[in-house]
């Protein structure tokens, strides 16, 4: 059942970029067979900075007249649109190596959906230049990166390895990294150092990987981390160490036996935290696990709670549809209620427990006075 409490209206306004999210192959087009997804967050693409489609053109254009009106060479098997000349389209092309004659004005490489194991150090030797470099479903493994050949990449700012085979991440990571997606590969451990240089980094995604744990030293130098993504691994516990810069923490789908008073402490910039799908029981969370200022959404769903937990004043976003609650606390928004003193909640979900719209408090519209929607 869903109580819409008041209307809200949204107005998206599109300024420098737009924002564009590929999660599903594009209908009609012919030769893409794997979801685009990057790794599950969407690409924010600055047309003012001439960055090019995240789209595969194959299929989408006419090679013959591209290759007979285009003033500058390209590679077999590959495409080089006139309107993106920095841009190499050559994925979902069955390479089995990087394509030889690489442009040396290439900015924004496209390898995904290829065969390709190896990077040799020689073969990225004449794109210095490169800003993203996208190798996404790939075959490549961890002893066919060597470290130099990254390391020589001075200008690159993202780089896209989701859908491998590698087992560590990589090291010789150059210090102009953004954005690193690891997402879905075999991934154990990280090695000492890894991180040591990129200051600059501010999204990481290690999700669908096989950590345990993670060590004082292994997040060292990632000062300015916005969003890291843990979801999908082999965590028992909450995992400690993690850099306090993050504003976004996604952990679902880890059996986490619990939160302590101390799990998020010192994370002033959380704002968005995900635990989904994490076997999660209501003994186990401290009563001051969630207690942070900072915190704007918090995602619970499809756990084991049977009482909802203590939430900040200042949470907006509540998650706890599919768990096993029965009862509507509302000591659980807000200790006393006031002029001042008032839970800041727009959308509360509690949807598949065992609850219904009719047992609520009537009290409850004080606390939750500015609720946009309720689902029961």
């Amino acid at each position: 059942m869903v109580v819409q409490v008041s209307v809200l209206s949204l107005v998206l306004t599109l300024a420098l970029g737009l924002m564009l999210s590929v999660c599903r192959p594009v209908c009609g087009t012919p030769g893409t067979t794997q979801d685009l997804d990057y790794g599950g967050v969407p690409l924010w693409i600055n047309r003012l900075l001439g960055e090019p489609s995240v789209f595969s053109l194959r299929g989408r254009m006419d090679r013959a007249w591209y290759r007979a009106n285009n003033p500058q060479s390209c590679p077999d098997l590959c495409d080089c649109p006139i309107q993106w000349p920095s841009a190499l389209y050559c994925d979902h092309r069955d390479l089995g190596e990087l394509p030889d004659s690489m442009l040396y004005n290439t900015q924004y490489l496209f390898l995904q959906g290829n065969n390709i194991s190896s990077l040799p150090s020689s073969s990225l030797t004449n794109s210095s230049g490169l800003r993203w470099l996208i190798l996404d479903d790939n075959r490549l493994q961890t002893d066919g990166l060597q470290t130099s050949t990254l390391q020589n990449l001075t200008q690159l700012q993202y780089l896209f390895l989701n859908h491998n085979k590698l087992t560590v991440v990589p090291s010789g990571l150059p210090r102009s990294l953004r954005q690193l997606r690891l997402a879905h590969n075999l991934i154990t451990s990280i090695s000492p150092g890894t991180f040591g240089n990129l200051h600059n980094l501010t999204l990481l995604l290690l999700q669908g990987n096989r950590l345990n744990v993670i060590t004082e030293t292994d997040f060292t130098g990632l000062v300015s981390l916005n969003l890291l993504s843990l979801s999908g691994n082999l965590f028992s516990s909450f995992p400690s160490h993690l850099p306090p810069s993050i504003q976004q923490l996604y952990l679902s789908n880890n059996s986490l036996s619990g939160l302590g008073e101390e799990s998020l402490q010192g994370f002033t910039n959380l704002r968005y935290l995900r635990l989904s799908r994490c076997g999660l029981v209501s003994p186990s969370l401290h009563p001051q696990s969630f207690n942070l200022s900072s915190l704007v959404e918090l995602d619970l769903s499809y756990n084991k709670l049977t009482t909802i937990p203590l939430v900040p004043l200042t949470l907006q976003y509540l998650y706890l549809e599919a768990n096993h609650i029965q009862e509507f606390n509302i000591s659980s928004f807000c200790r006393e209620v006031g002029p001042l003193s008032y839970s800041r909640m727009r959308i509360l979900r509690l949807d598949g427990n065992k609850m219904s719209y009719h047992l609520l408090p009537p009290e409850w519209v004080y606390c939750l006075r500015v609720l946009h929607h309720i689902y029961i």
